[in-house]
């Protein structure tokens, strides 16, 4: 057995008895129904039954399935920054997060348009509690992140991630993903964590953390949807966050945040891809001794990249005009798209919380803000 088992994505040796196993689940049918809704049931059961590896369930259904939901629930993907990418090599993107589901499903989708290798990618375990959940993680090539662990175990779960994201990278010559912090971004603030690089550095052996960020060709990316299809199911956990209060999820509150993720509507999206960060590194190298300010300008260096190749949308300028009370962003967008904005937000919240509305309003406006002046972090 290997010390990854628990955690890893199927081999392909496993998937044709994983596709067996689930192809007759009811989730299973409505997502291929979904996705081939002229098709006969057991014609996409029998070519299930035919797959036998990652990428061909990836290419064959998931890739498909994809093209759906933009059709029905956008106004269409754009990308740049991949022409920069090298086919052959294996890169560590760091995103933002914005959907559960979507984030790197449409990055991997973008990759596959662009002639590249798919990544592996972390998933939190809180997403997978249903065996069908797991088993689809595993055949979209998802490795699974534990969550609420206690400090001790939490150590030894962060060391093993470490290892197999140097595995991915070095031994397999496999790209990953990971956002630049636990869960999705609620506000609309997209800041790296720390400890998401120091966890990347555990399995650096013998080599200086910097060193170690540097061979792992890390690539921001900024993810940037018009509409977040989430956008009001994320009101209570802002409202809590604002009143200092503890925020508890409902039970089935993750599920609903997929589901409404990915056939909400997001109008258009974009991706890009940023630069490899290995000059800013060196600088880092340069202008900083010690370790703890290395890893905090690293990720002061992945912020800037995200936000400044962050696609800012119509919706963006509306929110932070109507926050402030201002029109100063107006030559950026048409009386027409303020009106949809503001009927989405009321139908959307409780506009006679002036808190929700203002939470609601900053969560599309900081990435304007943040444009304007991107987050300063202080030691």
């Amino acid at each position: 057995m290997s010390k990854f088992d628990h955690i890893r994505p199927y081999y392909d040796t496993e998937v044709n008895a994983a596709l067996h196993e689930f192809a007759h689940d009811p989730m299973m049918k409505a997502i291929m129904n979904f996705t081939f809704p002229g098709m006969e049931d057991q014609e996409w059961v029998d070519r299930l039954k035919r797959t036998h590896s990652i990428r061909d369930f990836q290419i064959n259904f998931i890739y498909p399935a994809l093209n759906m939901v933009l059709e029905k629930s956008s106004q269409g993907l754009t990308t740049s920054g991949f022409d920069k990418l090298d086919g052959h090599t294996a890169y560590l993107f760091i995103s933002n997060h914005r959907d559960i589901i979507l984030d790197t499903s449409l990055l991997n989708y973008s990759l596959y348009n662009h002639n590249m290798m798919m990544t592996t990618s972390a998933i939190g375990d809180n997403l997978v509690k249903k065996p069908f959940l797991m088993a689809m993680s595993r055949l979209t090539r998802n490795f699974i992140v534990q969550r609420g662990l206690p400090a001790r175990e939490l150590l030894l779960s962060s060391k093993l991630l470490s290892e197999y994201i140097n595995n991915s990278l070095f031994h397999e010559n496999r790209s990953v993903w990971m956002a630049q912090r636990e869960g999705r971004t609620k506000d609309g603030n997209d800041a790296t964590h720390k400890g998401v690089l120091k966890m990347l550095g555990m399995a650096r052996g013998d080599m200086s953390e910097m060193e170690y960020f540097k061979k792992m060709k890390i690539v921001p990316v900024s993810i940037s949807y018009e509409y977040d299809p989430t956008d009001a199911l994320k009101m209570p956990e802002l409202l809590a966050r604002s009143r200092a209060e503890k925020y508890v999820k409902e039970k089935n509150e993750d599920f609903i945040n997929v589901l409404t993720g990915i056939m909400g509507q997001k109008k258009r999206i974009h991706f890009h891809t940023g630069d490899v960060l290995q000059d800013e590194i060196d600088e880092i190298i340069e202008q900083h001794a010690s370790p703890n300010k290395q890893i905090q300008a690293l990720c002061d260096a992945i912020d800037a990249s995200i936000i400044s190749n962050y696609k800012l949308w119509p919706t963006n300028y509306i929110a932070h005009d109507l926050l402030h009370e201002s029109d100063q962003f107006a030559d950026n967008y048409t009386a027409d798209e303020k009106k949809e904005f503001v009927e989405r937000m009321t139908k959307g919240i409780k506009v006679d919380n002036p808190e929700i509305v203002r939470n609601f309003l900053s969560m599309y406006a900081n990435p304007v803000i943040n444009k304007m002046a991107p987050l300063v972090h202080k030691e």
